[in-house]
Parts: C-alpha cells; structure tokens; sequence
C-alpha cells in the first residue's frame, strides 16, 4: 500500500509536469504571473508584482510591515500580498502550476522547494546573487541546505530563515543535582542518569516516540558519531555502524531515564510533559521557548545547541529552511529579485525573525542586538554559522522523502522503543529504502 502511494505521487509529478509544459504563456489567472513552463521576462523593474506568502496568517502583519518598507524605498513598484495558510500552501502551488497563476515572487520551504522545482516553475537564482549586494552576507550553511532541498545543482530559493535543534535543560535541577550544563553527550547521559528517580517522577530527559520521532533521533546519531554526511556515493550512510551504536545509546534512555508514556508522544505531550517541572532536559527547537517561560519561569531553564562530541566538534542534521523564490513564468523578474534582496537586506531580515523567532540568514543580522539578548537563538545561531559546524544535509528533494522519515518508520522506531526491534535493523530497513528512492530520483533526473 505504501509503495503504491509513493508510485501514485511520482505519476501525479510526471503528468503534472506534462501538462505544465504544455501550457502556453497565455495561461494565468488573476492573482500571479503564469503557469510553470512559460519563460517570463525580465520586465521593468517597475509596476506591480504578486508575492504569495506561504505562511499567512501567522506571518502575515511583519510581511506587510516589510512590503510597506520595500514601496517606500521602491515606489516605482507595488507588491499585491497573498496569505496562503501553511497547510495549503503546497496544493496552492501544485494547482498553479498545472493551472496558471503562479506569482512573481512567493515563500518556498525546503520541504517543497524540489516539488515546485523540477514541475518547471522556479527561477535559478545563482547568477543573481553573485550579483548581489546579498553576495557573501548570508549563512553558508543555510545556502548549502537551500542548494541541496532543491537537487543540489541550481540554487532555485535565498533563504530568510530556519530553526535549530535546542537542548533545553532545567537550570535549576542541574544545580541542585550539582551538574554542569549539557554541552557534549558525555555530559548529557550523565545528566540523564543523575536526574532520574523514578519513585518520586522524576526523569533526567524526554524522548520523542510519537509522531515527527525519525529527525531528531537521526540527529542524536548522526551528532553523536561523528559521521557528517548524508550520502557516501549513491548510498546512504543511515546505516553506518557508528550511527547503529550511537542510536543503541540513546535508544537505551527510553524508560531508563525517560518516561514510559514517551513512546506515544509527539512534540505537544513532550513539550507539555517537561514544562510540567520534573524532568531535567529536552531536545526541541526554539519554537517552544514562550511555553518553557510561560510554565516555568525566568531563570529555571536554558536552551543550548545539541550536545557536541568530547572534542568538540559540532554535527547536526538539516532543518527546514524557510526563503524566497522568483518563479520563472514572471514577467517583471527584475521587480521580483528586487524584493527578494530587500527582504533578506540586513534591517529586514532582522525584522521578519525577530517576529518569527528564527534564526536570521543574513549573518549581519544574526549579530544584531535582539539576538544577543535571545541567548537559545543567539547560541543557535553560532552553531549553525559555525566554521567548524558539519551539516547533514537531509534528502528534502526525494519525493518519498516525507514518506519513509513519517509513516513509514515512526512505527518502527516505536517499536525499537520498546525493544521489538533492533537498532541495526531499525537502521538497515530505513536505508535501503533511502537507497531506493535515491535510486529513482537519479534515474529520473540524472
């Protein structure tokens, strides 16, 4: 069942991307510029340009904060908002690109970015920015994920922001427990261990067992042994037997120094659970810093970048990166890369992630005052911009990919859990379906 809804998605690319190819470029609607396949045009640099964002709603009052900003410095051009709610925003574009009425310029996550690319709809992006002012001030590492969620050959999306993994640990216990913070793994297991006394409800960490569990347990293994690479030639490295005995190790913690309930709980119950005050850390973004303060308080918690190696050394997994493409049918490119640079300039992406919460990916902006005072965000993005910081970069551009990281493993790593089943065996079925996909990918787009 599951091969046949993977096969299905694939077949509905390949029509869609028939059909959109074989559009003309009278085919628009009314809110956008064309469908995908048509050539676009430079334009004039002036006029009126749509830009759709892909998470109205939420971030719909500092978008238009920041188009205000861009008309009075650009007053020749006018930018139409369109909110698209997160949820939608995928179909929105799926239908306009079959359908016409793609915008000029429009929010693009990573976790679609490849979806969108390869249906004909986005503008390369590489020749512009090494143009641009913006050349040389956004985060390396950001570009990297950007270039590898789209096929990792053309640069189709600027990034304007993304999370990190945080390991958030209540301050307060470690003193009490007399523990230094959780800054490498040796440390972290011995924190766990210590904390934990199951009489009185009281565990050292919170592991994540129910839904969205693969990423951040990959990203315990991958930072844990070492191994800074998704792939070593066509083959994924998932399997490699320091990931199989880094993942043992964490898997281990579960109702050791974890609660039992954890097998079933998603980010919410988990985040609930530790803000409830009797467990000692939690690895989640920094998404969950207002509920943290909210339930416990200034100044009995702190959130840290995921614990290092015992020499220091930093790897971490990819996380969805959020940012700005130009779409190719445009007809005043020109007008659109123009906003794209504004929005990630310097003042405004410190704007836009100061209201999100994020990590800025115009560095300069990353240096600003907010951030230096937000220490999770300001440590965050040290890491992540760090010159020694090794990045996995996660396969977002495999059609299956949401598929075999979701339903198709979370039930296996429950499993493991609760010890029906292996590490190595968890490990070794995760990749040769990782090898298959890459496979079919290579084979269609090689």
């Amino acid at each position: 069942m599951k091969s046949s809804i993977r096969s299905s998605r694939r077949a509905v690319l390949a029509v869609a991307l028939g059909s959109v190819l074989a559009l003309t470029a009278t085919a628009c609607g009314d809110d956008g510029s064309g469908a995908a396949g048509d050539k676009g045009g430079e334009g004039s640099a002036k006029g009126e340009i749509t830009f759709w964002d892909n998470n109205g709603g939420v971030r719909t009052d500092i978008w238009k904060e920041i188009i205000a900003d861009f008309e009075k410095a650009n007053p020749d051009i006018k930018v139409k908002y369109v909110g698209i709610p997160a949820a939608s925003a995928q179909s929105k574009y799926d239908t306009a690109i079959q359908g016409g009425g793609l915008p000029d310029v429009g929010g693009v996550g990573t976790a679609m970015l490849a979806e969108v690319a390869v249906q004909g709809a986005l503008e390369p992006l590489d020749s512009r920015l090494a143009k641009s002012a913006l050349k040389g001030k956004l985060s390396q590492n950001l570009l990297d994920s950007s270039r590898a969620a789209g096929g990792g050959d053309a640069l189709y999306q600027i990034p304007t922001s993304s999370n990190n993994g945080t390991l958030w640990y209540r301050t307060d216990l470690f003193e009490q427990a007399g523990l230094d913070a959780p800054t490498t793994w040796t440390k972290f297991y011995a924190a766990a261990d210590k904390l934990t006394d199951k009489d009185k409800n009281r565990f050292g960490f919170t592991i994540r067992g129910g839904e969205g569990s693969i990423a951040p347990a990959l990203d315990a293994a991958y930072s844990q042994s070492g191994v800074d690479t998704f792939w070593n030639g066509d083959k994924t490295t998932v399997d490699d037997p320091k990931l199989v005995a880094a993942l043992e190790k964490y898997v281990a913690l579960y109702k050791k120094d974890t609660p039992s309930a954890d097998v079933n709980n998603d980010f919410t119950k988990m985040v609930s659970q530790w803000d409830s005050g009797s467990i000692g850390m939690l690895s989640h973004n920094l998404g969950s810093y207002q509920d943290h303060l909210k339930a416990l308080g200034a100044g009995k918690f702190r959130g840290i970048p995921s614990p290092t190696r015992d020499d220091g050394s930093r790897v971490q997994v990819s996380n969805p990166v959020d940012g700005l493409s130009v779409f190719k049918p445009g007809k005043n490119k020109a007008a659109a890369w123009k906003f794209v640079e504004f929005a990630v300039s310097h003042a405004e992406n410190s704007k836009y992630n100061r209201s999100a919460g994020q990590i800025p990916a115009n560095t300069e902006a990353a240096q600003d005052e907010w951030i230096q005072k937000a220490e999770p965000t300001k440590l965050a993005a040290e890491a992540l911009n760090g010159a020694d910081t090794k990045i996995v970069q996660f396969p977002y551009y495999l059609p299956d990919w949401n598929t075999i990281s979701k339903a198709d493993n979370e039930p296996n790593f429950q499993k493991m859990l609760l010890g029906k089943m292996s590490a190595k065996d968890f490990l070794g079925t995760l990749a040769k379906q990782l090898n298959a996909a890459q496979a079919d990918w290579k084979k269609n787009n090689g």
